[in-house]
């Protein structure tokens, strides 16, 4: 059987037992942040052609659309960048829906507007 844990959590919170709301909230989120930061890192730099995939496919694009775009992302070394990133930034620059757009990439169009807005980012 496993041991009992010993109750030190009066010791272990007594850096805590100080601070006012506002500061155990702002605590929080810092901890918060420092906990999401290497994933995040993780994710510029672990990502594939399949998961960029999946993230249009959430997003609402078919998988023939998905692959279009994923795979002129690759071409232009934007994988990193993240494919949904890309859309997004597009629609946004063109004020249109991002659905409208991921469909017009799909299709060979805009890509001069990717190439400006990543302009020199190769992986």
């Amino acid at each position: 059987m496993a041991e009992t844990r010993k109750d030190d959590f009066l010791q272990r919170s007594k850096h805590l037992q100080k601070m006012t709301d506002e500061e155990l909230d702002r605590y929080f989120w810092e901890l918060a942040e420092r906990i999401v930061d290497p994933l995040i890192e993780l994710s510029k730099t672990h990502t594939s052609p399949s998961i960029e995939r999946s993230v249009l496919l959430r997003m609402g694009f078919n998988s023939l659309e998905a692959k279009a775009i994923v795979e002129k992302v690759f071409d232009l070394g934007l994988l990193g960048k993240g494919a949904g990133h890309v859309v997004y930034k597009v629609a946004s620059e063109l004020k249109k829906p991002i659905l409208d757009t991921g469909k017009e990439l799909a299709s060979g169009k805009h890509w001069e507007i990717v190439e400006r807005l990543f302009k020199g980012v190769k992986e």
